[in-house]
């Protein structure tokens, strides 16, 4: 990311020092020692961290918007949403927004009917959100996947991009699952088994080495 224009660099600099994960320089020297490949990696790409976005409902919403369609594609619809809602992003702005409105933001029927679900089940309190900081990474994908339209994926890049969790392996990511093909096996197709062993070296910082693996594919940090 380039600095705007009259933005003080060191200033700038330090806040993002500030907000970086606090294992994120740990993570990195240990996995540049355990893996070959992110020993190469880690430097060529250079500075850089995995950024939270949003509060938990709206980084869930993010992620029911992103599911088989394009970042591109994703980011747009999600504008779109943000346009609507006057960018207040809530349970209960979800909840008033007429059917119609949210479809006319290019959202499938059934989008529509998991984002709505996904509001109701914050707005009626079934969910423990100020749980959730205290709890383990799978009693949090079991509970979020209660909720329709929420499978593990999408529980994963919640504790991912909002609970900036050390050790999660999205292994039904098709991103991270090309990156692997492509830096450790030459472009060849990679099956589950395969990624999970590669990533047994990650361990215990799989987010971060997930994160560069994203980052391989494409320069622009990923954000959910």
């Amino acid at each position: 990311m380039t600095p705007a224009a009259g933005i003080d660099i060191g200033a700038a600099t330090a806040f993002l020092e500030e907000i970086a994960p606090e294992y994120w320089e740990q993570a990195c020297a240990e996995l540049m020692k355990q893996d070959r490949i992110l020993k190469k990696l880690i430097p060529k790409i250079g500075p850089g961290f995995l950024r939270t976005r949003g509060d938990a409902f709206s980084t869930l919403a993010r992620s029911i918007v992103g599911q088989q369609i394009s970042v591109v594609a994703a980011q747009s619809v999600w504008n779109k949403v943000l346009i609507v809602l006057k960018n207040k992003v809530s349970p209960k702005t979800i909840l008033a927004l007429p059917i119609e409105n949210l479809r006319a933001c290019g959202l499938s029927g059934r989008k529509v009917e998991y984002i709505r679900d996904l509001a109701a089940h914050f707005d009626s309190g079934q969910l423990h959100a100020d749980q959730w900081k205290g709890m383990e990474d799978e009693a949090i994908i079991k509970e979020l996947s209660a909720i329709r339209g929420v499978g593990r994926w999408t529980a994963e890049m919640f504790l991912i991009f909002n609970l900036v969790r050390p050790n999660i392996l999205p292994l039904d990511d098709a991103g991270l699952i090309k990156a692997i093909s492509l830096n450790y096996f030459s472009g060849e197709p990679v099956s589950r088994h395969e990624a999970r062993e590669v990533a047994a070296n990650w361990a215990p910082w799989r987010t971060v080495a997930t994160w560069y693996m994203w980052r391989s594919l494409d320069p622009v940090p990923v954000d959910h």
